[in-house]
């Protein structure tokens, strides 16, 4: 089953920016949540902690993309090396400004400079792949596969770690794990220049101008993922609050890791497949399968129930994912593709930040059950948004074209040993090529382009696909 994985890994310097993005993705799910509770338990202020904390979500958001953009205009090194110095400074800022019982605007600005420079590592790291898989759909699908993968196990553990260090240390112990994670992980992944993307520029060899939000699919895949970052907000919140009313909120906490846990075991499985559906289709069908699974969050009696339910939905997380950043390889050209990854991935952090809030308002107002409605309502609009624009989402022709060829490859191709009862659970929603009987196929946070098959692995296609 691992042997996909393997063969992606053997690439040279394949493993080393692999590992080295991990460990700077580390702080991604351990900043906002070190905020919170730095500032709660400093000034105690729960107010005061959630809004030094949207300012950082918001500035993220807002500046991530422009990164992305002179990322593929100039050098991931050149444009990232600088931004994560200042990154780090505002993040020292932070931590010192909140410890001296500074200002709040103080802390205003600091979290801003913080969001506008830290950049979307996740993007980089598969901005990495493309160049080195050489945009092939086949390892690209694995590829994606292992980093949603990573994703998932960062947001499992990094909320454990920020939270036991900044309860059980000291309340500004839960940045300085992050603060360390993002200067050494981003300049060991920065060091590695061997695989680093070559700067990118259009065929006439002027800049490239614009945003890929010009591209109507880009938009909805922007919209969607927004709506999914809603439902993890939201559920999150809700989960708390449903464990506190049961009188076991300690194991809030265990539920939330059972989510991402079902998620993780999706993601390797959905990797070590290769699947000959349209790519489109395959992300349709997992945002209504996600839709479908948390609407029984709702209806849960007690925690055990919720957590079984919690773990089955799990499986549409990782797949979707994987399937939405896949397609932005297909939407947009190459020269724009780490712009593009940054635009989804952003999309999903501003999405958890409105769901959390949205569903912290309703749980004061209803408790619990109005936070998990606020999570049905979010998989309702990703899926209409999904269905209602379903055409958009269709690759270019360029990108069609060559997920036609492997599709016709993977026909040809015999089988080979499928995983086990988990990647039955991911059939669900997917579906089997009839000759083959090899499944047809979410980032993943932090792939694939389209149909791909299982080794050997025919030539790599010259052209450089996106979205690594």
């Amino acid at each position: 089953m691992l042997q996909p994985y393997r063969e992606i890994l053997s690439r040279p310097g394949a493993l080393a920016f692999s590992v080295a993005g991990m460990v700077a993705r580390l702080q991604m799910s351990m900043i906002g949540i070190g905020i919170v509770l730095m500032i709660s338990a400093l000034y105690g202020s729960y107010g005061l902690a959630g809004r030094v904390s949207a300012v950082y979500v918001v500035a993220q958001a807002l500046c991530s993309p422009q990164l992305a953009r002179l990322v593929d205009r100039h050098g991931q090194a050149r444009v990232m090396r600088p931004a994560v110095a200042v990154a780090s400074v505002g993040l020292v800022t932070l931590v010192v400004a909140a410890r001296a019982d500074s200002n709040p605007w103080l802390l205003y600005v600091a979290a801003a400079v913080t969001g506008a420079a830290v950049g979307s590592f996740g993007s980089l790291v598969r901005a990495r792949w493309s160049g080195v898989l050489g945009g092939d759909p086949r390892p690209m699908h694995t590829a994606y596969a292992l980093e949603s993968t990573i994703d998932e196990f960062v947001f499992i553990v990094g909320p454990v770690l920020a939270t036991v260090l900044a309860t059980g240390v000291d309340p500004a112990a839960g940045l300085v794990v992050p603060l360390v994670a993002l200067v050494v992980g981003g300049y060991w992944f920065l060091a590695l220049r061997a695989t680093e993307p070559a700067p990118t520029i259009s065929a006439g060899g002027e800049r490239v101008r614009g945003s890929v939000l010009a591209n109507p699919g880009m938009v909805v895949l922007a919209l969607v993922f927004v709506a999914m970052g809603a439902i993890f907000g939201a559920t999150d919140v809700s989960t708390v609050a449903f464990a506190e009313e049961s009188g076991n909120t300690g194991i809030a906490g265990v539920i939330l890791a059972v989510f991402a846990f079902g998620s993780l075991i999706a993601g390797l499985l959905y990797g070590t497949r290769h699947w000959v559906r349209p790519l489109h289709q395959r992300f349709a069908i997992g945002v209504v399968v996600l839709a479908v699974g948390v609407s029984f969050f709702v209806v849960a009696t007690n925690l055990v129930v919720l957590a079984a339910v919690m773990f089955v939905t799990g499986f549409a997380i990782a797949p979707t994912l994987i399937n939405g950043n896949a397609l932005v390889q297909q939407l947009v050209p190459p020269a724009r593709l780490t712009e593009g990854l940054t635009w989804v991935g952003t999309s999903l952090g501003v999405g958890v930040s409105f769901g959390s809030s949205i569903a912290g308002a309703r749980i004061d107002a209803d408790g619990s059950h109005g936070g998990f409605l606020v999570v049905i309502v979010s998989a309702g609009l990703a899926l209409v948004a999904t269905l209602a624009a379903y055409r958009t989402l269709r690759p270019r022709p360029d990108a069609k074209a060559a997920d036609e060829r492997v599709a016709r490859a993977v026909e040809d191709e015999s089988p080979s040993a499928t995983a086990g009862a988990a990647v039955a659970a991911c059939e669900v929603a997917e579906s089997v090529d009839p000759r083959s009987a090899v499944p047809q196929q979410r980032s993943a946070t932090d792939g694939q382009v389209g149909s791909a098959v299982e080794h050997p692995a025919p030539p790599r296609p010259t052209g450089v696909a996106e979205d690594g």
